[in-house]
Formats: C-alpha cells, structure tokens, sequence
C-alpha cells in the first residue's frame, strides 16, 4: 500500500510551512509514518539549485530556464526522496511542488513546455492532496516582511504586491480547473482553525479512498 502524498501551495506569507508541520504531527500522532519535505530542495543537490534560483542569479536567463532549473530539482527530490517513501507506505508532505512551478514560471505561452517537462519528472507521481493557501497578497507580505526581519527577500518575495496578486488568481484557476485534488483554505483565519479544516478533508479523503 503506498503512502499519501499531500502537497501545500500558496503565495508568500500564506503561512504552508506551519500548516505542513501541524498536518504532520496530527498524521503521526495517528501512527502514520510521515515524511516532511519541501521544494526547490528535499535533497543535497535540489538544495543547490534551490540557492541558485532564489538567489536570482538564474532570473536573466528567463521563466522557461528557471523552469528546467525546478525541473532538474524535482526529478532528484522525486526519484530519492517522494517515491521511494510512498512505496514504503510513508506518507510524503511536501511545502511547494508542480504548480508553484506552473504558477510562478508559467506564461501565457509556455504551459504546453511545462507540461512536458512536469510529465516527464513526475513519473506518475501526481499529489493525491493539495492545499492551497489563499489570502491576499499585500496580507501575505506583510507577513513574510515581519517573519523575515532583517533578512534581505529573496527573488520572489522582493517582486511587486501586483506579481503576487495576479500569482494568487493562477493558484486559484488551478484550483478551479483540478477541483477534486486541490483545496483552497482560507489563510486569513487562526492557525489552529485552518488546521482543523485541512484535517477534516485529509479524513474525508482517507474514507473517501478506502470506500467506507
């Protein structure tokens, strides 16, 4: 039996990386082996490459670029990481994954070269599960400003509130357009609350799959 995968999406601020660790604690207090992981990263060299994008060293070379870059990341993270724990009934949550790739990259005229790229990574390995985290933009930076403090934003967070808000309307239509596999979640309530919903849908999901 393979495990969950589970993915959390959203613009900066949405608060993913919390909300990932409470859906993780909740899973292992059931006695479900969990393994928590984020993207770009989740290995040695998908962390490299991590630094090099947020860096913004690889900003010049375009969207298409950064894509094979994330790319790159992801067929590492997936062959060490993701597949070998969900063939080990491992539950996988990841922070990020393909549609921060498809939203943050993506253009107009380039989602045909994305798909390609994304089929060709994934093997199969679509998220069962995906939270999306949505507020608005100018919320969310204004609490990625004062999470970071004194620390310089990196090659997203540093772009203008319009980039972020019109980057949210894509989480949503991505929503929209894959209805039974992303949830979108209200990230301007308490954390406790937020996390009390994603619960209640990883449990409807879990009878859902197990036909009871």
């Amino acid at each position: 039996m393979a495990g969950l995968f589970i993915t959390f999406e959203g613009g900066e601020g949405s608060g993913k990386t919390t909300q990932v660790e409470r859906l993780a604690a909740a899973l292992e207090a059931r006695g479900r082996d969990v393994h928590v992981t984020r993207e770009p990263g989740g290995t040695t060299g998908a962390d490299i490459l991590r630094e090099l994008v947020l860096s913004g060293a690889a900003r010049q070379f375009g969207n298409d670029i950064e894509a094979v870059l994330f790319a790159a990341a992801r067929a590492d993270h997936v062959a060490a990481v993701i597949a070998p724990n969900l063939a080990g009934n491992v539950d996988v949550i990841c922070d990020r994954f393909i549609d921060s790739t498809r939203v943050y990259q993506g253009r107009d005229d380039n989602g045909p070269f994305l798909a390609a790229l994304e089929k060709a990574v994934l093997q199969g390995h679509q998220p069962d599960l995906t939270f999306i985290l949505d507020l608005p933009a100018d919320v969310g930076l204004a609490r990625a400003n004062a999470r970071r403090g004194n620390v310089n934003a990196d090659r997203f967070e540093s772009e203008e509130t319009e980039i972020h808000e019109a980057r949210r309307q894509r989480f949503l239509a991505i929503a929209r357009k894959e209805p039974q596999r992303c949830h979108v979640i209200d990230a301007q309530r308490p954390i406790a609350e937020v996390a009390a919903e994603i619960l209640v849908k990883v449990d409807m999901f879990f009878l859902q799959s197990t036909g009871e």
